[in-house]
Parts: structure tokens; C-alpha cells; sequence
């Protein structure tokens, strides 16, 4: 990475930051508009699981704690708390090591008095920080492993910490994400750069293995023998995002012949059997240092990038068993080919590989890759269906592809500027938006709260279920998404306008499902699209439900965490219950029977019953 790269990097995100503080939509701040514009990204990406915007500062019990976001991953058994640094300067400087220090202690000691009753303690009007610090203190004995996050404008190394027990038995993973890091995943899309096993460090000493791929093939394959406490032990650290490209998940242990309750039998009973009984893991990474020690034998010293791409059971349940029954896992080795894909197309080839393993499962996984032919259907009908023969909507199919075009524009001025006519960075979206947009129109607002990436394998596994065969979106379909995708955007508008402290993306989506609901899908998608904007009706209407909406996932959640409730299907039903009012004179939008297009399922048909609350 260059620094005239970095810079421009830099450069273009505190553009992002002063161009949102400008607008009045978001915060007057440029340390909470660069932590939520970052947040926002690294959830796209997947660095931070469904990350929550939260700024929470003060003193308990003379100690100084602040954070500016924080996640639950699904498992709960670790906590993700983000702190930031936000110099605002360009070209960036390198903070000192006393500033990241003061950052990174003020948010593990909101942790610490969090475990000691800071809920009790913080003002009744801080209600989305005294849920996140009671919900700390619940589930104190639980939490296994604390992920501090830095974010930063600044330099501040490509380094990942693991305090391993640092407080009362929590391990403590320091992960800085300054301007640097921020680039490389950011700027290149580098998602999983950042899973690191040094097998030196972490075992004492290389991993012994044998070389099986041919010096002709596009990729390197090595068998190995993997302990079983090592791999519970990356688990611990990394959690799900090891199985971001694994299409199969952990189905959990259900009933004595389940394959996990087998597993942990084996592991319980059994360990130095486990070896013999295991089929093993195949895991794909995107380099490795090995050493070649002569005679055919090898030694694997460090990865970089692993995915587990079969075998996530066995993994999840080696780190169960070691967790929740105490099994000492000494014993346990697991069988293992690992491929470095090297000079192949890293995502095909990892799809590939994955699909590839797990073909002989009784699960029917979806693809989540992004040559699906649906997601090449929708980019072909981004690039052909223009707005008025002038305009139109940016597919970023795979990741980085509008700016490789702006790129190869950029080469003739005249190309450069009809390129950013025809299609300006705001009407770009993504696969994960594309998920994000339809999802909340389908009412499925519950999938979205759970992040872009896990509501992306959501949409995508409930495409295939709906059509196993394939479904071929046509323009008018395409017509309609645009239609709901403006209609989302609005709202995210209006509910950043309205400053809401926290769950901005929980209202959005039920805004939008709650409006699905209440007009039955009988809304003029024609209109929307042509105007490419909703209108001033619709517009005041959506207005005065979001804050009913914030309300109602408060008052339903209780003593739950709003974005841990907002997950539930409980939450959807008990919103779908509620009750808006209608002007008597309807938004025009609502006004005339329409298309509801979502996945081009059963529910996507013309709907010619009144609108009912």
C-alpha cells in the first residue's frame, strides 16, 4: 500500500465525515460522524458483526471510562466495545503511544464497571448505554471474550493484541483499525486480512504437515494434524467470522443421534479416538508462510486469512465442549487441508472450494457467492435500465467494481464526467443493500437487524428455498427495487435527522416493514421510480412513525436489549400488531393499486384488497 494511496483514502473519508456534519442529517460532531460512517462500513464488510453506534462517557467509582459503539455477536459469548481517536487531519499523522493507551483502558474500564453495576448508576435519559452496561453485568459470567476496537484516522499500526486474561478471566483481544488498516479493508476490500494464526507463537513451534498439490496448480494444498485445543482456541478468538464463507451452519445439539451430540460424545469420552472418527476441516487462506525443511516435509509457521469452509461443527463444538463442559481437549487432534488460493480468483475459488465441500451434506446451502446468476442478472438490468435515456443505477456486484469503472472513466475527461451524471455515487448499492432493501419491504425487519452480512445469507437462502430452479428478475422488478431501495434511503434519512441516540438501523427497517404491512403492498412503485424521490405526503407520514417506532421497540423489548430484541421474530409479530394512522387524504404513493415486487415469490402479486390497520 502506497502512501499517495492512504492519503487519498484519507482524504476521501474526511470528505464523507464533513459532507455528513454539512448536511444536518447525522451528529455535529466529526469524531461521531467518522465513527459512524466507519462502523457502518466495517458491517457491510463483515470486520464488526452488526456494530451499534453509542456514545457513552463519565466517571464511576474514580475511574474514566467512554465508548463510541459496541456489538453482541450471536453467540453472546463475546462483546465487542469500540473506542475512537479522530484527529481530523490529512495526510495523517501517527498517534502516540499514550493516546491509544488513554483510548483503549477508558473502554475496558467501562467494561470493568459495567461487571461492578455501572447500569446502576448511569443517568435514567442514557437508557441505550445503562441496557448495554446491565446487559454486561448479566451476562458478566458468560463472556468469554472482549474485543476492544480502536477506530482512527490516524496511524496506528497493523497490529492485533490478545491479552488473553486480562480481567477476571476474560480474554482481552486490542484490535486498532487506524487509517492504515482502515484502507486495506475499507479501500481493497481485504475482509478477512486480519485472521492471523501464528502457529509459532501459539503452539510454540511450526505446524508439521505434507505438501498435496502439484507445482503446476493455481493454489497450495497441505494436509495437517491440527490440536483439538489450538482450534477451540482461534474459535475463542475469531468466533463466527472463521465461517463467514462456510455455507453450512451450527445446527446445535438436538437429540442423541445428532451429528454435534456425537461429536460430543467423542470429545467427552472418547478424544483419542477423535482423530480416527472425524472426517477433519477444510480451510482455505489467502497466504501462509511454510517452511520447507527438505525430504518432502514441510511446516506451516503462520496463515493469514483463514476460513473454515467445512468443518465449522467441529470447530464450534471442540470450543463448546472446552466452554460450557469443562472438556480438557489435550488429546484431540483434528485432520485438516488447507489451501492457500494464492494466484487464483480469491472469491471464486473459495466459493468454489466451499461449495465443493460441502456437496455431500444433507443441508442445501445457499450460494452466497456473487456470481450467483441472479446477482449478474441484476447488474445486467442496473446497466441497461435508464432513468430518462440520461441516468442510472451502479450494481456494485463484486466488491470494488464502481470505482475500478470511475477508474477507467477517470483516463478521458469527457468519460470522467458523464460517468458521474449518469451514475453518481448515490445511486451505487450493493448486494447487501440489495438483501437490506428487500428484506425490510418483505417485513422480514428482524433478519436486517441482525447486520448486512448474516440478512444477505438470510435473502439469499430464502431466494433459493422460493426458487430452487433460479429466479430471473425483469425491469420491472428491477423498477420496483429502485422503487424500495429510494423508499429505505428516505427513511434512513429522516431517522438521522431526527438524532435518534441509538438503533437508527432497527427503526429504519421496521419503518419500512410497518409501512408494508399497513398498505398490504399496495403502493405505486411506477410513481417513486419516476420520480426517483417519495413524495411530500409520504414523506411527513413516514416522519411521524419513526419516533412511534423507536418508542414501540423500547416499550416491547423491556428489559432486553433493543438490538439484541429487535432480532426476534417476537419483535417482528408484536410490531406487525400495531396501529397507524392514516391521513384521510392518502400520500399518492398509496393512493392506486400497485406492484409489490419483492423476491418475485407468492407475496409479490397485485393487491386489490383495502388498506386495513
Amino acid at each position: 500500500m502506497s502512501d499517495e494511496a492512504m492519503e487519498a483514502f484519507a482524504r476521501e473519508l474526511a470528505g464523507e465525515v464533513d459532507e455528513a456534519i454539512q448536511s444536518s442529517n447525522g451528529s455535529i460532531y466529526s469524531e461521531e460522524e467518522f465513527t459512524r460512517i466507519v462502523l457502518d462500513r466495517l458491517g457491510d464488510e463483515g470486520a464488526i458483526e452488526n456494530p451499534t453506534l453509542l456514545w457513552q462517557e463519565g466517571n464511576f467509582a474514580r475511574a474514566k471510562y467512554k465508548i463510541t459503539g459496541y456489538s453482541i455477536p450471536d453467540d453472546e459469548e463475546r462483546l465487542i466495545l469500540v473506542t475512537t481517536i479522530h484527529t481530523g487531519e490529512v495526510p495523517p499523522r501517527a498517534l502516540d503511544r499514550d493516546e491509544i493507551l488513554s483510548a483503549l483502558q477508558q473502554a475496558m474500564k467501562f467494561y470493568e464497571c459495567s461487571c461492578k453495576g455501572l447500569h446502576t448508576k448511569i443517568e435514567p435519559s442514557n437508557t441505550d448505554a445503562s441496557e448495554l452496561a446491565r446487559h454486561i453485568y448479566e451476562a458478566r459470567e458468560h463472556i468469554g471474550v472482549l474485543r476492544v476496537v480502536l477506530l482512527s484516522d490516524g496511524l496506528t499500526g497493523l497490529r492485533s493484541i490478545d491479552l488473553k486474561k486480562a480481567f477476571d478471566g476474560t480474554r482481552v483481544i486490542v484490535d486498532l483499525f487506524g487509517i492504515e488498516r482502515l484502507q486495506r479493508i475499507l479501500g481493497q476490500g481485504l475482509r478477512r486480512d486480519d485472521i492471523v494464526v501464528d502457529f509459532c507463537a501459539e503452539r510454540g513451534g511450526p505446524l508439521p504437515c505434507l505438501k498435496a498439490s502439484s507445482e503446476t496448480a493455481d493454489y497450495d494444498a497441505y494436509l495437517a494434524s491440527i490440536p483439538g485445543v489450538l482450534l477451540a482456541d482461534i474459535y475463542e478468538k475469531y468466533g463466527t467470522r472463521l465461517l463467514e464463507l462456510n455455507v453450512r451452519a451450527f445446527l446445535g445439539l438436538r437429540g442423541r443421534k445428532s451429528v454435534n451430540a456425537g461429536l460430543r460424545t467423542t470429545i467427552r469420552d472418547l478424544p483419542h479416538r477423535f482423530l480416527a472418527y472425524n472426517n477433519g476441516i477444510v480451510a482455505t487462506v489467502d497466504a501462509m508462510d511454510v517452511e520447507d525443511t527438505g525430504n518432502g516435509q514441510f511446516r506451516i509457521k503462520s496463515i493469514r486469512g483463514l476460513q473454515i469452509v467445512n468443518g465449522g461443527q467441529t470447530t464450534a463444538s471442540l470450543h463448546r465442549a472446552k466452554r460450557q463442559d469443562g472438556a480438557r481437549l489435550d488429546a484431540i487432534f483434528v485432520p485438516a487441508k488447507i489451501i492457500c488460493v494464492g494466484g487464483a480468483d480469491l472469491d471464486e475459488m473459495v466459493a468454489a472450494v466451499s461449495k465443493s465441500a460441502n456437496s455431500q451434506n444433507t443441508v442445501q446451502p445457499a450460494d452466497f457467492s456473487a456470481n450467483d446468476p441472479f446477482h449478474v442478472t441484476v447488474e445486467k438490468l442496473a446497466n441497461n435500465t435508464w432513468l430518462d435515456g440520461k441516468g442510472r443505477w451502479f450494481y456494485e456486484r463484486a466488491r470494488g467494481s464502481y470505482g475500478a469503472a470511475e477508474l477507467k472513466a477517470s483516463f478521458a475527461a469527457g468519460q470522467k464526467r458523464r460517468f458521474a451524471q449518469e451514475t453518481p455515487k448515490e445511486r451505487r448499492f450493493s448486494k447487501t443493500d440489495l438483501a437490506k432493501y428487500l428484506n425490510a419491504w418483505e417485513g422480514q425487519a428482524h433478519q436486517v437487524s441482525f447486520g448486512n452480512q448474516k440478512n444477505f445469507q438470510f435473502f439469499m437462502q430464502a431466494l433459493k428455498d422460493e426458487h430452487p430452479d433460479g429466479f430471473e428478475p425483469d425491469t420491472a422488478w428491477f423498477k420496483a427495487f429502485v422503487a424500495k431501495a429510494i423508499l429505505f434511503r428516505v427513511t434512513l434519512s429522516i431517522v438521522r435527522a431526527k438524532k435518534f441516540a441509538a438503533f437508527q438501523a432497527n427503526i429504519v427497517a421496521y419503518t419500512i416493514a410497518c409501512l408494508s404491512w399497513a398498505c398490504g403492498g399496495r403502493i405505486d412503485f411506477d410513481m417513486i421510480w419516476a420520480r426517483q424521490d417519495i413524495s411530500p405526503e409520504l414523506h411527513k407520514l413516514l416522519e411521524g412513525w419513526v419516533g412511534k417506532i423507536d418508542k414501540a421497540l423500547r416499550r416491547t423489548a423491556g428489559n432486553r436489549m433493543v438490538s439484541e430484541w429487535a432480532k426476534k421474530t417476537e419483535c417482528r409479530d408484536g410490531l406487525r400488531e400495531l396501529s397507524f394512522d392514516l391521513p384521510d387524504k392518502l400520500p399518492p404513493e398509496l393512493s392506486a393499486t400497485a406492484i409489490s415486487a419483492g423476491r418475485g415469490s407468492s407475496r409479490s402479486k397485485v393487491r386489490n384488497e383495502e388498506i386495513r390497520l
